[in-house]
């Protein structure tokens, strides 16, 4: 099986619209292809059902770290039962953002990220050291052009961009923050809790403006705009005032303490006139100086505040689902491309002229995909193959079942490692099997 780097497991098709792409691939009998139309809907139903109860688990742990419930829990979970529903929840959301065909992003990736620029220059830091735990999946990797402002034009600059973006926080407790000097009403997120958000189209250097905690400050091109001017007007002003240090001295203390403490300098009347001049010049300075300064302080706050309002505006707009409605959202997309995966599986083997391994089918699929469609994926075979192994039933035809010691599975493999389905009359008699024993209560 080939492994690609610039491919990846995601199937860009609806589920409905892959089955329509096999019945028009004309290698069906004609009275298959409502057959494999009702095998493709009663698979689909049946992993609506098994996600259904994966959506529970997740659910049920996910409540004492919600922070958005609005339930009441009549018994308070112990530390050691929040710890082990953490434990289960993180452990089933990473196994269902996988068989969305998600892809983990590690903490390298993540901070190699962080030290990008982003398109508005600002210094921004994310503390990691915050949180307790950090989930972060992407699915599609691409660039894109966008159009940036640079020097008073308009330039096209190519950027790099995650199609879609899942990331969960488990934020430390109260104690922590408060170790810190940082009262949790100062906070804009709840201590201990966990945060799940949801995004599409995030350019990779813009992803620590996912995380709650950002801070902004200036950057050294900022603080050099705000100092070197200040400077640069300061050193005539300076030049002329440092000779008439000791004079401004005196006339201080004159003002503070009176003539006798100015029995030590030795200032006539000219020296104070023609000091006069300086001290207007030195004030004169101050006020530029002080003006300037909170000229520069409000463009430092204006371009934040762009900065801010660019930053909210693209989530906004970039936002799928925060907080518990995005285990509903990634529930369809794992429904979506399990079933995907199993009928491009199921139906290869059916059309198939010749028996195919593994290998084979892995690369007779990715083949298909991109001859008559012109779309590259590195397509997971194993995953489908588990699952079709995984769908066991009892074969029942008028009543009367055709092997009663054994249920039968939806693949199996013959001698020389080649894979083996049921016709499509028996695959959905097995999945309808699967489904009337769903539920055995004991009378």
């Amino acid at each position: 099986m080939a492994t690609y780097q610039d491919r990846e497991a995601f199937i860009p098709y609806q589920r409905r619209d892959l089955i329509e792409l096999c019945v028009q691939d004309g290698q069906l009998a004609g009275a298959d292809v409502q057959k494999f139309r009702d095998f493709c809907e009663i698979l689909s139903a049946y992993y609506h059902f098994q996600l259904h109860q994966t959506l529970e688990v997740i659910k049920d742990n996910f409540a004492p770290f919600d922070p958005d419930i609005d339930t009441k829990s009549i018994n308070e979970a112990t530390p050691d039962q929040k710890a082990n529903m953490e434990a289960k929840l993180v452990e089933a959301f990473k196994t269902l953002l996988e068989r969305a065909n998600y892809i983990p992003l590690s903490e390298e990736m993540l901070q190699r990220a962080f030290q990008i620029s982003s398109l508005i220059e600002l210094k921004t830091d994310v503390d990691l050291n915050d949180f307790d735990r950090i989930v972060c999946y992407y699915r599609g990797d691409s660039q894109k052009t966008t159009t940036v402002n640079k020097i008073l034009q308009k330039i096209e600059k190519s950027v790099d961009v995650l199609e879609r973006v899942v990331l969960l926080l488990k934020f430390k407790d109260e104690s922590y923050f408060a170790s810190k000097k940082i009262k949790a009403d100062k906070l804009n997120f709840s201590p201990g809790k966990m945060y799940v958000y949801y995004y599409k189209n995030i350019p990779k250097f813009d992803l620590e403006f996912l995380f709650p905690n950002i801070k902004i400050s200036m950057t050294w091109k900022d603080r050099l705009l705000f100092g070197v001017p200040a400077i640069g007007a300061a050193v005539p002003v300076a030049i002329k005032v440092l000779p008439q240090l000791l004079l401004i001295i005196a006339i201080i203390s004159f003002v503070v303490f009176g003539k006798s403490s100015i029995a030590n300098f030795s200032i006539n009347q000219e020296q104070l006139s023609n000091l006069m001049p300086v001290l207007v010049a030195a004030l004169s300075l101050v006020v530029a100086l002080g003006g300037f300064a909170v000229r520069q302080y409000n463009n430092y706050n204006s371009k934040k505040i762009k900065f801010q309002k660019n930053i909210t505006d693209t989530l906004f707009f970039r936002a799928l689902a925060n907080n518990g409605s995005v285990f509903g959202a990634l529930i369809d997309a794992a429904e979506e491309e399990e079933c995907k995966e199993i009928l491009l599986v199921y139906y290869h083997l059916l059309t198939s002229k010749t028996p195919l391994t593994p290998k084979q089918l892995d690369d007779k699929i990715e083949n298909w995909m991109e001859k008559r469609f012109g779309t590259k994926i590195d397509f997971d075979i194993n995953g489908p193959l588990r699952n079709l192994q995984a769908i066991r039933g009892k074969i029942v035809k008028d009543g009367v079942e055709t092997d009663s010691s054994s249920e039968i599975p939806l693949l199996t493999y013959d001698e020389q490692g080649f894979c083996k389905i049921p016709s499509l009359d028996d695959a959905k008699t097995v999945i309808d099997y699967v489904w009337d024993n769903a539920f055995l209560y004991a009378k």
